[in-house]
């Protein structure tokens, strides 16, 4: 129950994101969650026969997450959240913003990079079997400094999104203040 001293209501939604922000919120939590732990598998089986199917699904699932970080990149900038509630102090606001844009550059560096690596590699970059153009000649030692970029930022996105996790759910269990609600169904 949300405590009443907030301010908040279930029939006044005004305080919450819209239904495109929540949802697009939770999908790509889902998919990045998942392109990170396939990403991290294939490492492991990196030159096994056969692990080049993964590393086709991670580039194609890649290409719908960049998609998708453009469509809520476009919708955050169109549709400002409502502040967060007075009652939080402020150093609580600003780590917050502070940790949400430094998961949009995650979100945004990521793509980018896995992008930039493979179209470099040899095998380049194909949609669901679909060869995408070659725009460059493989270059072997750029192709690797960018993957290296591409592990840096899924090992900082995994540190912000448990750190943000980690918030939601004591906003949700501990403080019972309605942030948690914003992003919620």
């Amino acid at each position: 129950m949300i405590k009443a001293s907030t301010g908040f209501s279930a029939l006044n939604s005004s305080w919450r994101y819209r239904g495109p922000a929540i949802f697009l919120h939770w999908l790509l939590a889902i998919l990045l969650t998942g392109m990170v732990a396939l990403g991290w598998y294939m490492l492991d089986i990196e030159d096994t026969p056969g692990s080049d199917w993964y590393f086709n699904l991670h580039k194609s699932i890649g290409l719908i997450v960049a998609a998708l970080v453009v469509l809520r990149l476009l919708w955050r900038v169109s549709h400002a959240p409502q502040a967060l509630p007075a009652h939080l102090p402020q150093w609580k606001m600003k780590v917050a913003v502070l940790t949400h844009w430094l998961l949009y550059a995650c979100m945004i560096v990521m793509p980018t990079t896995g992008f930039l690596g493979a179209s470099l590699s040899k095998d380049g970059v194909a949609f669901f079997g679909i060869a995408l153009p070659v725009w460059a000649s493989p270059n072997h030692d750029l192709s690797e400094q960018f993957f290296g970029i591409h592990s840096i930022a899924a090992w900082v996105l995994v540190a912000l999104v448990a750190l943000h996790a980690l918030a939601g759910l004591k906003h949700l269990l501990v403080d019972k203040d309605g942030v948690f609600q914003r992003m919620w169904w």
